[in-house]
């Protein structure tokens, strides 16, 4: 390998550019019309436009990056996390390309990937596991009769999906029709397929992972665990390791059950599988993800290992640099710092980053993809960083990122530091009463938390290209919209034209995104609070409630994208 496209963006593509500049290789960096001056364009040796402002048809489009690929002549492709990092598909396109592939086999993740072919495997060699079904759903009916046969909760799981996207918990037996066609439309949207499967669902669990390293020749060796039950809409905000108040049998036993899943497989790279551990101790496989994972850095902190040189070293030939599980040293905590409101439900908040302080000092580390200046994408996840600790143990880790919090400062956008302030100082995140569960945050802590004042909207900058001669040699140019306009008038400012009159029959967008459904039908009476449209922002579902009673009159077609503050419609 010698040249390696970064098949991603933001944070894991700026950690990846990292790794490859530190083993001696060229970093090829990809991007989006709106990525044109990402962080991790400017950081990569060279940078090569996908085309398009969606993940659909820039970052999740083999064709384009394949193309990226043979322009800039990699010899290798890392594929990150999300987007096309557990696509098969993508796999087998970049080695029939003849480059190498950074990852699982593609046989690999078709049958891990696979949840339901991933939960056989698992139960061939005997990994812990709650009743499910073993093939995808066909319709919501199916759905209900299991809840019906094995009771509730239970848990509707897109089969090809990962991150918490594509997962609905139904609790009533009237809400499971709802569940899978929320978890179906969710997962086509993230992940191209809408299968999914169903399972019961462990009340008020832990989330416990085991980092696996595997030579691609059957051997596979468990790097350490993870504690990832503090979430929102099921995707992770807080993680640490090594995974606190385990016993020592239940340690051994998903370590043990990690290494055969995986050995079952011959399994290559970076891979982590996933359980869930109920209050009562029982303990379920739940997935694996075949990739690396967006907190790998505290599993690198406590053991010394540097996960994605071992996925470079790998996927070269030159095997694990190490044969047996590291004793792990010390603690260390990840803080998610999303651009998120938590005391409006986790809203996103996309926009321009006016200002960072950025923590530092003993034992802190710092994964971004974005600097002062720079614009968080609402088309894209809402992470925008990693803040990382390290300490002797837990007690002191959290008095580090108790500190490391105090010294960060972001402006401009509302991010989940004010929640994550909080969760530090509670008594159920503290070592003598470990108490959180995957519902923790929503259940508990949401109802604490304030609302934070509203980024000013983020101005759209689409470029438009346009064929350029240079030295006889026709080029496109790429240039912000916004310029071009401006050139055309002359340099003249617009007009501005004085504030509407506010119209309280206006239904608002609470978020950028696309809507994807309408919960209600059109001239519909709806009582104020009621659910009556969806939109998928920053790669999930929000639902959009009546601010008051009255009859809803549309505005707003399925699939259309909407800003914040937008119409969706009136009711009157």
């Amino acid at each position: 390998m010698r040249r390696v496209l970064i098949a991603n963006r933001g944070e894991i593509a700026v950690r990846v550019v990292r790794a490859v500049a530190e083993a001696g290789l060229v970093s090829v960096a990809v991007y989006a019309d709106q990525d044109a001056d990402a962080l991790h364009v400017r950081l990569a040796d060279e940078a090569y436009v996908l085309g398009g402002s969606t993940a659909a048809d820039s970052y999740l489009s083999i064709e384009w990056l394949m193309a990226a690929a043979q322009a800039s002549g990699a010899d290798a492709v890392h594929p990150g996390y999300g987007f096309l990092s557990e696509s098969a598909e993508f796999a087998r396109a970049v080695e029939a390309a003849g480059l190498t592939w950074i990852g699982p086999s593609p046989e690999s993740i078709d049958k891990l990937g696979d949840k339901i072919t991933a939960r056989r495997i698992a139960q061939s060699v005997g990994a812990p596991l709650v009743a499910g079904t073993d093939r995808p759903l066909e319709s919501a009916d199916e759905a209900v009769a299991f809840a019906r046969e094995h009771g509730l909760p239970i848990a509707i799981k897109a089969a090809f999906g990962g991150g918490g996207r594509g997962l609905k918990v139904a609790r009533e037996l009237d809400d499971v029709a709802d569940a899978f066609d929320s978890a179906s439309r969710e997962a086509l949207a993230a992940f191209g397929r809408g299968e999914c499967f169903v399972e019961r669902f462990l009340e008020r669990p832990r989330h416990i992972e085991v980092q696996v390293l595997g030579d691609g020749t059957g051997h596979v060796v468990v790097v350490g665990d993870r504690d990832c039950s503090l979430q929102r809409r099921n995707q992770k905000l807080v993680e640490e390791a090594p995974a606190p108040g385990l016993t020592d049998e239940q340690r051994s036993r998903i370590h043990e059950a990690a290494r055969d899943i995986c050995a079952a497989v011959s399994y290559r790279g970076a891979g982590t599988v996933e359980f869930l551990m109920g209050a009562d101790g029982v303990i379920s496989f739940l997935e694996v993800n075949t990739r690396l994972q967006v907190e790998h850095p505290i599993t690198e902190a406590v053991t010394g290992v540097d996960l994605v040189a071992e996925q470079l070293r790998i996927a070269a030939g030159e095997g694990i640099s190490f044969s047996s599980t590291p004793e792990p040293s010390g603690h260390a905590i990840e803080l998610r710092i999303n651009a998120e409101d938590p005391g409006r439900g986790f809203l996103p908040s996309p926009g321009v980053v006016t200002g960072l302080r950025v923590p530092a000092g003993p034992g802190v580390r710092w994964d971004a993809g974005i600097e002062a200046g720079d614009t968080v994408q609402g088309a894209f996840d809402s992470l925008i960083a990693k803040l990382i600790v390290h300490a002797p143990d837990r007690d002191r880790a959290v008095v580090r990122a108790r500190r490391a919090l105090r010294e960060l400062d972001v402006e401009g956008v509302a991010t989940v530091v004010p929640f994550a302030r909080v969760l530090l100082d509670d008594p159920a995140f503290s070592t003598d009463g470990f108490a959180v569960h995957t519902q923790w945050i929503e259940t508990t802590l949401m109802p604490r938390l304030e609302a934070q004042r509203r980024p000013e909207p983020s101005p759209a900058v689409p470029l438009r290209r346009i064929p350029v001669e240079i030295d006889g040699r026709r080029v496109m140019l790429g240039l912000p919209d916004e310029l071009l306009r401006g050139l055309a008038a002359g340099g003249a400012d617009p007009a501005e034209a004085g504030p509407a009159a506010a119209d309280p029959a206006v239904l608002e967008a609470p978020v950028p995104g696309v809507l994807v459904d309408w919960l209600v039908a059109d001239g519909e009476k709806v009582s104020e609070g009621q659910d009556v449209a969806v939109i998928d922002a920053m790669k999930m579902e929000t639902r959009v409630a009546a601010h008051r009673a009255g009859v809803l009159a549309r505005g707003t077609d399925v699939g259309g994208t909407v800003a914040i503050g937008d119409v969706l419609g009136k009711i009157e």
